[in-house]
């Protein structure tokens, strides 16, 4: 098993910790280092990335905070390790997609249900604008009512909405090939037994982790998924 470890200073008290999960059996975007490097920078907390499927395959409880799976795609868990995954947010760990983590993991059932929806298809990497649906949160909160961001715009199989709180939905009048309609989250929260799951379709291009706001929109999500439970 193979995890990078965050520096983690000497005689420093340690922040929460992520797992940050990058692999990828399909398509691999080159934005990947700048995500790591961008939530190295987040602050708050330590961070471990991987690429190896075998770190799921030990206890994540009591290690993480959360877990992030940054832009993966494809199958990139083992079946002990799905299980692990599992068992760790049903009993309160965070989970955190970004991106192509909603092209992840197809063939297995539940994790369709734990990130609220999958990836469909998406347009051209364009311009285009954001409704802010929810500012009520710390991934949202400051963000303007329409977030102006480029990105493709992912298209899902199905609406999370019913199972999920949406915090920002597209605007399919400001971009060319939008194929959801007037019902196009983007990005939401949910719950899942006693854990809390943050999903974000943002994040396609390298430039994307260098935004302020993004940055804002991501260290929001981490922490609210993150938060210790009552």
């Amino acid at each position: 098993m193979r995890v990078r470890a965050g520096r983690r200073g000497p005689g420093r008290t340690s922040a929460p910790a992520l797992l940050v999960h990058t692999r990828t059996t399909d398509y691999r975007h080159d934005s990947i280092p700048a995500g790591v490097a961008a939530l190295r920078a987040l602050g708050g907390f330590d961070v471990d990335t991987t690429e190896d499927p075998a770190a799921f395959e030990e206890p994540l409880d009591g290690r993480y905070a959360a877990v992030v799976f940054l832009s993966t795609s494809g199958e990139v868990l083992t079946p002990a390790g799905r299980e692990r995954l599992a068992a760790y947010v049903e009993a309160g760990g965070g989970f955190v997609g970004v991106h192509a983590a909603a092209c992840t993991e197809y063939d297995w059932p539940y994790y369709g249900e734990l990130l609220g929806a999958r990836f469909d298809r998406h347009p051209a990497h364009q311009p285009g604008r954001a409704v802010v649906e929810d500012r009520d949160h710390p991934a949202t909160r400051h963000l303007p009512p329409v977030w102006e961001f480029t990105d493709e715009w992912y298209d899902f199989r199905t609406t999370p909405r019913p199972t999920a709180r949406v915090l920002v939905s597209a605007d399919e009048s400001s971009y060319d090939g939008g194929g959801m309609g007037d019902d196009h989250p983007l990005a939401w929260c949910r719950e899942q037994g006693a854990g809390r799951v943050f999903y974000t379709a943002f994040g396609h291009a390298a430039e994307a982790y260098d935004d302020p706001a993004f940055r804002a929109h991501l260290h929001g999500g981490i922490t609210w998924a993150a938060a210790p439970r009552p």
